[in-house]
């Protein structure tokens, strides 16, 4: 057997919100904690991010109240705002 063939030991401290959600994967799909760690750090090392599906926002118009012009912005902004005080 040559160093290459031994599996890596080292200790890690992990934060317990990282543990926890290690502990639960491992829990759910009934595989070694080990093999959940190692698979979540292949991922993480292999830079590509995991599919996402982009948020979609669907314009729509929304128009005006009744009686705002957008004309005249002072009076736009009295008429949302108030009056200037003097």
């Amino acid at each position: 057997m040559t160093l290459h063939d031994v599996s890596h030991r080292t200790t890690l401290t992990l934060d317990d919100d990282v543990a926890a959600k290690l502990d639960g994967e491992a829990r759910r799909t009934g595989r070694p904690y080990r093999a959940v760690v190692n698979d979540a750090l292949r991922r993480g090392l292999e830079g590509t991010p995991a599919a996402v599906t982009p948020y979609l926002v669907e314009a729509r118009p929304l128009g005006l109240r009744p009686g705002i012009s957008i004309d005249c912005i002072s009076g736009l902004l009295d008429a949302l705002d108030g009056p200037e005080p003097r």
